[in-house]
């Protein structure tokens, strides 16, 4: 028994010292008394939200409205704005930025409308890029990636028909009416090409409206007269064709599509070809002068009342008569210097206009002559070719006018229809 009460004790000092040697450095030996609760403040939960966007989308309501919408949500959101380009031929990126009112919090859902009767419209298939840059009161800012959308005309189910760098759009009509359409313009393309040098640069999109009605509402505040438009920086064509009016609307088309690759060919920062080559090469890539054309020209040699090349360098007036003449003059011009000199010189002008040389200066530097020269063997050339061809030069002159006013408002109405519209 003694040996045992020893053995016990032995065990029970050993256990004791092990407790001990257990314990971290500077815990107090002895048995473990509760701490007092000592008094804390308040804790007060902090929230911290992320900013974050939850919805950013565009939608055209064509032909006047692009609809911008934003939902976002952050720690108080203070400052939001919409930030858009419009993909078009340009020297100089240019972005707008608009300031959205809203009233700030954690959570927003803003909208803005881009009211283009207020800017100017765009045509049917522009690019529009956008995004927009968000922040909160405690500094942090977000910014979201740029979205494309394409401002469609989506009142009608296009069709598309597409053939080298043009593509034609269409929505009545059979298959073989956007045929005949895109043969019309690949035919238009290889005769400027023949005719100038000038080629197609970069892919361009034609919009055919089944009728003028129906092209005018796809614009903001048209002219009851248009019935085309060449929106030269966009590559665009937006042109009303009646299906039992095809033979016009190739003649407008080929007219159009001149003056999208003339564009191309020409576009500098600097300044603007001369309206009677623009419009000169537009006519002499349609085909033979219209009589009524041919008329009016007869009638101002018979007058002696034709316009000087200077004068034609600068908007055409507004008059019926004066502007019909314009037309037929600047179709002669084109004729004069392509069949006298050929087209490697006229490939050779339009290249010195694409870099920006004044229109004295390139006529001079291509031709050897300033545009009064070019005014002085011009009309000589024109009074050979109109006063000796076919027996209706030697008519009376009222004669000739009369018939030439009676013409000539109803075929101005025709030009204008396809020569209409400030894209150019």
């Amino acid at each position: 028994m003694k040996k045992a009460g020893i053995f016990i004790s032995i065990v029970l000092l050993f256990l004791t010292l092990l407790s001990s040697a257990c314990l971290p450095s500077g815990t107090p030996k002895g048995p473990a008394v509760p701490e007092p609760a000592s008094p804390s403040e308040p804790v007060t939960p902090v929230a911290v939200r992320q900013l974050i966007i939850l919805e950013s989308s565009a939608e055209p309501a064509f032909p006047a409205l692009l609809n911008f919408k934003l939902r976002a949500a952050g720690d108080n959101i203070t400052d939001i704005r919409l930030h858009y380009t419009v993909d078009r031929e340009a020297f100089a990126r240019v972005t707008s930025e608009v300031y959205v009112d809203f009233t700030p919090g954690t959570s927003v859902d803003v909208k803005w409308t881009w009211d283009m009767r207020r800017t100017g419209g765009l045509p049917t298939g522009a690019g529009v890029k956008y995004w927009w840059t968000v922040k909160d009161s405690s500094g942090a800012n977000v910014e979201t990636a740029p979205a494309s959308i394409s401002f469609d005309d989506n009142r009608y189910v296009w069709q598309s028909l597409t053939e080298n760098k043009v593509t034609i759009y269409w929505y009545s009509g059979e298959q073989s009416f956007a045929g005949e359409l895109m043969s019309a313009a690949q035919q238009t393309l290889v005769r400027l090409a023949q005719t100038t040098g000038a080629y197609l640069k970069t892919p361009v999109k034609i919009y055919v409206y089944a009728n003028t009605q129906d092209l005018r509402g796809a614009m903001i505040f048209p002219q009851e007269w248009t019935g085309g438009t060449a929106f030269t920086e966009f590559g665009i064509i937006t042109i009303g064709i009646d299906t039992n009016n095809l033979n016009w609307g190739k003649g407008a088309l080929a007219h159009e599509l001149t003056h999208l690759v003339v564009h191309q060919m020409t576009h500098n920062p600097y300044i603007d070809l001369p309206t009677w080559l623009d419009e000169g090469l537009a006519m002499y890539n349609e085909g033979a002068l219209g009589a009524s054309f041919v008329s009016t020209l007869k009638m101002a040699l018979a007058d002696n009342s034709l316009i000087s090349v200077r004068s034609l360098a600068s908007p055409f007036s507004a008059n019926t008569n004066q502007a019909l003449l314009s037309y037929a003059q600047s179709y002669s011009l084109l004729e004069f210097l392509v069949t006298t000199y050929g087209q490697s010189k006229m490939l050779e002008l339009l290249t010195v206009f694409s870099q920006g040389s004044a229109y004295d200066s390139a006529l001079e530097k291509v031709y050897g002559f300033d545009m009064d020269g070019l005014n002085t063997l011009w009309r000589e050339y024109v009074v050979k070719r109109y006063r000796a061809a076919g027996t209706t030069a030697a008519l009376p002159p009222a004669f000739i006018r009369v018939a030439s006013e009676m013409a000539a408002g109803f075929v101005l109405d025709l030009r204008l229809a396809s020569l209409s519209g400030s894209g150019r």
